[in-house]
């Protein structure tokens, strides 16, 4: 796609994924192939002929729905990783790298403290979800 429409092309994405039910994501995404369509059919196509394993993210609650779609924790991490190594271009072994990322990663991980807006309510959902994964997290 071209870069001048990537961010207007991904606002279009938003209301399919953010929806509240199936129904209104499939609504969302009619809306979404008229818009788009004609100019980036693939794109159109990618969501339609993989449905079946998109519908199955809204079985969950949306607070959940949120965790799984957003990836600002995850894109903060590897911008840090590509601060650190973008400033060096050579790396005298391999185990000076690791070492490199490893350190990036202490700093980075410190400042994992803040809470997770509703993390209580999260946490019970999820453990009906998944009760063998989340029990040790519940006291």
């Amino acid at each position: 796609m071209s870069y001048k429409d990537t961010k207007k092309l991904l606002s279009g994405l938003k209301p399919i994924y953010t929806a509240p039910s199936e129904e209104a994501a499939l609504a969302a995404l009619e809306e979404f192939d008229k818009t788009w369509g004609g100019r980036y059919p693939l794109v159109v196509q990618s969501w339609q002929r993989n449905w079946g394993e998109i519908a199955t993210f809204f079985k969950y609650p949306p607070e959940i729905r949120k965790l799984i779609y957003t990836t600002n924790m995850i894109e903060s991490y590897h911008r840090q990783l590509r601060k650190v190594t973008k400033g060096k271009s050579v790396f005298p072994t391999d185990e000076a790298l690791l070492k490199m990322l490893y350190l990036v990663t202490q700093d980075v991980m410190l400042k994992w403290t803040n809470r997770i807006h509703n993390w209580g309510q999260i946490l019970l959902q999820l453990s009906v979800f998944f009760p063998d994964r989340v029990k040790s997290f519940l006291r």
